[in-house]
Parts: structure tokens; sequence; C-alpha cells
């Protein structure tokens, strides 16, 4: 397909601007026609997409993750609610790829407090693949000009102090505990990350850090679940 893109690039150039008559003149036109197609014969693009996991967790299949729990949100089942913990999950067999890509929903419920201090703060939750952080981040369901503390997300903890609920996907569901009869108690993010990865075998893991000194029932006071959790292989040509 490239092949035939690139011959045809030359056939229209030719056409658009005919060749001199000097001899060298037409060398060095030629010459610069084929690098130009050789230059873009190098450039990679995407070839071919291939789901290798999804998971909406609706037929509790939790196989390849540890630390799985699961709850009844919003008439969805989702993984968590998790409170000082989190989950990992491991892939093997990915077929041959250069890019993965990583998609799912996160909730954040409840009282968090995004970069307020202690007793309050920072509320930190973290998304890694394969060991390495893509996501360093705090999240803030506090309403202004109440107790107003701001987040970092979508950018990473400490470098950004962003309204509460930046970035959110939806701000209109329902709390689950503390919060559960405010109809704005939970705050939705849609999450999409690549990282260049060619192993058969894949990690990825979400956990959090919540600062909560001052509560009992801390799981009922702050806490966060995924759902819709899909897991893509690029291959490039």
């Amino acid at each position: 397909m490239y092949a035939a893109r690139r011959l045809k690039f030359i056939e229209i150039t030719l056409r658009i601007v005919p060749l001199p008559t000097n001899r060298f003149c037409r060398f060095c036109i030629l010459l610069l026609l084929l690098g130009s197609t050789l230059f873009l014969s190098c450039r990679k693009g995407p070839q071919q997409q291939q789901t290798v996991y999804t998971n909406n967790f609706e037929n509790a299949d939790l196989s390849n993750i540890s630390g799985a729990i699961t709850s009844f949100y919003n008439q969805s089942t989702v993984l968590g609610r998790y409170n000082k913990g989190g989950f990992e999950l491991k892939l093997k067999d990915l077929p041959r790829h250069d890019v993965i890509e990583v998609t799912f929903d996160l909730y954040i419920h409840d009282s968090w407090d995004g970069n307020g201090i202690l007793p309050d703060g920072p509320d930190i939750w973290r998304f890694s693949m394969e060991g390495n952080t893509f996501i360093n981040t705090t999240f803030s369901n506090k309403v202004c000009p109440f107790t107003c503390f701001p987040q970092s997300y979508p950018f990473n903890y400490l470098n950004s102090n962003q309204q509460p609920k930046n970035g959110a996907l939806r701000t209109d569901l329902p709390g689950v505990c503390l919060w559960e009869t405010d109809p704005n108690g939970t705050s939705s993010y849609s999450i999409t990350r690549r990282m260049s990865h060619k192993s058969p075998a894949f990690s990825m893991r979400c956990v959090d850090e919540l600062v909560q000194p001052n509560t009992a029932d801390q799981l009922c006071d702050e806490s966060w679940s995924v759902d819709n959790l899909v897991i893509k292989t690029i291959l490039l040509d």
C-alpha cells in the first residue's frame, strides 16, 4: 500500500513540475523525489490495533487481577471500591506489537480533598504500566467556595493547583457513602494512556495514598473504583 502511494506521489509530482531539459538538473530533481519517498516510507503509523483485554466486570471475571474486589455502583458492577489499596492486572501471550494502550473509567467517590494538607490531604492516586508511573495526581470533589481544596489532575502532583473536578467526564454522579445523598458526590474521569511496548507480557497497577487521620470510617469518607477497562496492542508499519 505504501509503495503504491510513493509511486503515485512521484507520478503526480512529475505532472505538476515538468523536469528541466538540463540532464544534471533532471538527475537532481529525480534524486530529491526518491529521497522524499524513502523518508515517507520510514515513517511509522498505526497499522493494526487489536483488543487484547476488555472487562466491564459484569460477569465477575477477575482472572489476572490481584487485589480484585467488586461492588455495585450506579446500576453497574465496578472494580473497587478502594481506600488505601488498589489492584494490579497482568497479561501474557500478547500478539506482536509496538505500542500498548490502556483505557478505563475512573470514579472518584465522596469527599476527596485534592492538594489539601493534614489532616485533610493530600489525596493521591497513581497509575503505572510496567513499573513506570504515568499518573501521580490528586483529585478533589469539594465544592467552592466553601471547602475549595484544589486538585492536581490533569497534571501530576504537586505541579499544579486546578479547580476541583477539573477534567472530569461527569460531575453529576451520586455519592456512595458519606455523600450518598448528594447527587453530585462522585466524579468520573476517562483515562487513556499509551506506551512503547514490545514484550508479550504486560502489567498495570492502580493505587491510592489517601490521607484521612480525622475520620473513623475511611472507606466511607473517600474511595475510588474503575470500570470499562480496555487494553489494545498497536502494531506499527
